[in-house]
């Protein structure tokens, strides 16, 4: 949809066409005589072109002829094309990524409790039952991308690792752990944690270390890339507690915005901050023109121990904004850390926004 909003006039291959998939699959070369019949300063949509990897090389050497062809390829998943080695154009594409909505980018009013049930992801979003479109994105999008490619032999073992690594949503990465509960060796984990990133499943976020003044822990910690994602995936039953379950999808929501407006911006990185004493920092966003610190609390009413985690970082960068989001109504001001109802920052996070413009 996106596409065709933004180059209505663009010649299109979609390759989940099956006659498109099977002319082309069968012949790349077809390609080429077909894009040489049109005008210089064409543009060509390629709509999921991990199916075809092979027409990257055409591709190629149609940049090389520089006749002004704008060439637009979308895709899904970067794990076929990973595998086969192809041409992945370095230095003559631009790569961006899209990422589920931001709240700033609904045209409906933003509804925070929603989104953390039902996730930000356009296709379920605009669906009339959510669950069912959540339920059937996974259970398609698995079998597609993963049985029918063959990039996991047994898929039993797979899905008990998805349950298992749902465990994982917004927390410190242990491999170790998730095989233990898996019962599979270690690089399997490993390697189906990278299925899931080549699959734009998840993401991992590093910890800040510029100038460390403390002892840091060295683990990531690890998001399923959408907080709807997440709530389907994660089994709950009598033994779990409700606001354990809402605190993960909290931290996750807004970890997936930060990253899509860092993304939009095209400036600036996510962090995460904790000392082996246990001080811990939810967010640092650092760049050229970016250091602030966020912590996330679902709770409505903030205690001191909330604040400690920021306070240690702010004596270690006194530099830096620091800022509390939690599930209060009014912002405030608390001892130099500006408490903001989480879901009045996220309406605020537009990608032509500074930080200080959001704030």
């Amino acid at each position: 949809m996106w596409t065709a909003f933004s180059f209505p006039d663009a010649i299109r291959y979609n390759f989940l066409d099956a006659d498109t998939y099977r002319r082309i699959s069968a012949r790349p070369e077809r390609l080429k005589e077909e894009i040489h019949a049109l005008k210089d300063g064409s543009t060509i949509v390629l709509d999921e072109i991990q199916k075809v990897p092979d027409v990257l090389d055409i591709i190629h050497a149609l940049i090389e002829e520089k006749r002004e062809w704008c060439f637009v390829m979308t895709g899904s998943s970067s794990r076929k094309l990973k595998r086969v080695g192809v041409d992945l154009l370095a230095g003559r594409a631009l790569l961006k990524t899209m990422h589920p909505f931001l709240a700033s980018e609904l045209a409906s009013p933003f509804a925070l409790d929603m989104a953390l049930v039902q996730g930000m992801l356009p296709l379920v979003y605009n669906s009339k039952n959510t669950q069912d479109t959540l339920n059937a994105y996974i259970s398609l999008y698995l079998r597609e991308e993963v049985q029918m490619e063959g990039i996991v032999r047994n898929m039993g073992n797979f899905n008990r690792f998805l349950e298992a690594v749902s465990f994982s949503h917004a927390s410190v990465l242990n491999i170790s752990n998730i095989a233990r509960d898996c019962e599979v060796e270690r690089r399997v984990v490993q390697n189906y944690i990278q299925v899931l990133e080549d699959l734009l499943l998840s993401f991992r976020v590093p910890i800040f270390s510029k100038r460390a003044k403390r002892e840091l822990i060295k683990h990531e910690k690890f998001y399923l890339f959408d907080a709807g994602v997440f709530r389907c995936l994660r089994p709950t039953g009598p033994l779990d507690r409700v606001e354990d379950v809402d605190g993960s999808a909290l931290e996750g929501l807004v970890a997936q915005h930060l990253r899509a407006w860092l993304a939009y911006r095209e400036s600036g990185s996510l962090y995460y901050w904790r000392t082996s004493k246990g001080n811990e920092v939810d967010f640092v966003l650092y760049g050229t023109d970016l250091f602030a610190a966020i912590e996330v609390k679902n709770t409505a009413v903030l205690r001191p121990a909330d604040f400690h985690g920021l306070q240690a970082f702010k004596e270690d960068y006194p530099e830096c904004t620091v800022l509390l989001l939690y599930r209060g109504l009014r912002r405030y001001l608390h001892g130099g850390i500006l408490c903001l109802p989480c879901d009045e920052f996220l309406k605020a996070l537009h990608p032509d926004k500074s930080l200080s413009d959001i704030i």
